[in-house]
């Protein structure tokens, strides 16, 4: 059985309050939904503010939705788009570190190396590269589960999780 992580144990660093969203959204179709992560969906470096509803959107037909500021407008709008891929594409593969008060963090872009209590995580959806990494996750009905024989799986594992151990000293 793989494990679901306790999403009060994943720090996250959304784009928007997630709060307001999620009051916003489920006000407008009448259904609840939950934050479930920040990411690049297609765009590098574009991070993306995850939403999930168990039901299908009636209209759409997807159950994840992401938020994300236009980069190319100057007054920086707020976008929606359909964030399926989150959890039907194997691409979306989540390496994790732990922090000393036992929290686990994610890279959230391609480009968002963090270093936090000796341990580092690197490369977004693109590839995982990290020292000190704490478990592989992918999202599954809007929550962190833990990958499993990752030799098992159906496509090809895009991570990286070795070639920088001696990163632990910095």
């Amino acid at each position: 059985m793989k494990s679901v992580l306790d999403p009060t144990a994943v720090k996250h660093v959304p784009v928007f309050d997630t709060k307001k969203a999620i009051s916003f959204y489920e006000n407008k179709d009448g259904v609840p939904i939950k934050y479930v992560c920040t990411t690049d969906l297609l765009a590098s470096d574009l991070p993306v503010d995850i939403f999930y509803r168990e039901t299908p959107h009636p209209e759409f037909g997807n159950r994840y939705f992401g938020l994300y500021k236009n980069p190319y407008a100057n007054d920086a709008r707020i976008m929606i788009t359909n964030a399926d891929a989150v959890e039907t594409s194997k691409r979306y593969i989540f390496g994790v570190i732990e922090d000393k008060d036992g929290l686990l963090w994610y890279s959230q872009c391609h480009h968002d190396c963090l270093f936090i209590d000796g341990s580092m995580i690197d490369g977004g959806r693109e590839y995982i590269r990290s020292t000190n990494l704490k478990g592989v996750f992918k999202i599954v009905d809007g929550e962190f589960v833990e990958r499993l024989n990752l030799e098992d799986e159906e496509e090809e594992w895009l991570g990286q999780d070795s070639g920088i151990e001696d990163f632990t000293n910095y």
